[in-house]
């Protein structure tokens, strides 16, 4: 049977994280396990499918929640557009996690375990009440793993890191990927920073900022009155 143009472009994204210099050992260990999901979707920078975006989302969070493993990874890729340099990219990545967020605060509360300022050395993405770290991906990121065919948006749920943290796993996993990330783009990222060191929102899109950039998203949750503890 003939793959369909969605099944064709995870297959690929599947293929570059499988690649023996790709960087990311926990990419690998999710891809390993069968936990990463995808959802491919059209045009970035058109807000038409955000409800659905945002229910893939939440489905992922339910299934990252009922699973008793690490390593779970939500990835929405899009069709375009695929002439994009790294400026658009990141005003496209913070025009959706904006939207996102516009909707997920009319229904959830903010993760209470993560700050909510983006400038906050603390922060994290929220949906659901579950904080994320975001990466983003595209033709034109100046890091070589940042590199893909196609714009993508990868939520990697933050309580992982944490576990690993708890275990003594999580400083090896992150001299690891650094080490390697060193070989494949040629030099350390130089947006990496460790978690309450600085947000980590700076290091979301993978643009490389200076010291007076200040993050575009604006957080909603706090100025809506939730009453249920879903």
């Amino acid at each position: 049977m003939q793959e369909t143009e969605e099944e064709d472009i995870i297959r690929i994204f599947f293929e570059q994280l499988s690649e023996k210099e790709f960087p990311c050992v926990a990419a690998k260990a999710a891809l390993a396990s069968d936990q990463i999901k995808c959802m491919v979707a059209g045009h970035m920078a058109c807000p038409q499918q955000d409800k659905e975006l945002l229910h893939f989302l939440y489905d992922f969070v339910d299934d990252f929640r009922n699973a008793d493993s690490l390593y779970h990874s939500a990835v929405i890729i899009f069709k375009q557009p695929l002439n994009l340099d790294e400026k658009l990219f990141d005003q496209l990545l913070w025009l959706r996690l904006q939207s996102l967020s516009n909707m997920d605060a009319l229904q959830y509360e903010y993760d209470e375990r993560v700050a909510y300022d983006p400038g906050s050395p603390d922060f994290s993405y929220s949906l659901k009440k579950e904080a994320f770290f975001v990466i983003g991906m595209h033709p034109s990121s100046n890091r070589n793993a940042r590199r893909f065919k196609y714009p993508a948006i990868i939520f990697n749920p933050h309580i992982q890191f944490e576990e690993l943290r708890q275990h003594g796993k999580y400083e090896p996993m992150q001299k690891a990927i650094r080490n390697r990330d060193d070989l494949y783009s040629g030099s350390v990222n130089p947006m990496l920073s460790d978690f309450s060191e600085s947000s980590e929102a700076i290091q979301y899109s993978g643009m490389k900022y200076n010291e007076h950039w200040k993050c575009p998203l604006k957080i909603n949750h706090g100025k809506i009155k939730h009453y249920s503890t879903t």
